[in-house]
């Protein structure tokens, strides 16, 4: 079942410990945000096969 963004961010606080700073709370935010971006990114489509990076970085190191 589909939860709201304020539920999602309600849950990743409640299992941070108690000591958690706002710094720590605003990095795993973040990083739950850009792992959510990525998967859509491979549900649309937009990415590109591993191979094609590796002839890409290969033809870029000459």
């Amino acid at each position: 079942m589909p939860s709201t963004a304020k539920e999602t961010a309600k849950r990743l606080i409640d299992h941070l410990p108690d000591e958690a700073t706002l710094e720590d709370i605003m990095y795993e935010l973040y990083v739950k945000q850009q792992i959510e971006r990525g998967l859509q990114d491979i549900e649309e489509g937009h990415t590109i096969p591993h191979e094609e990076v590796k002839r890409q970085l290969l033809s870029n190191a000459d």
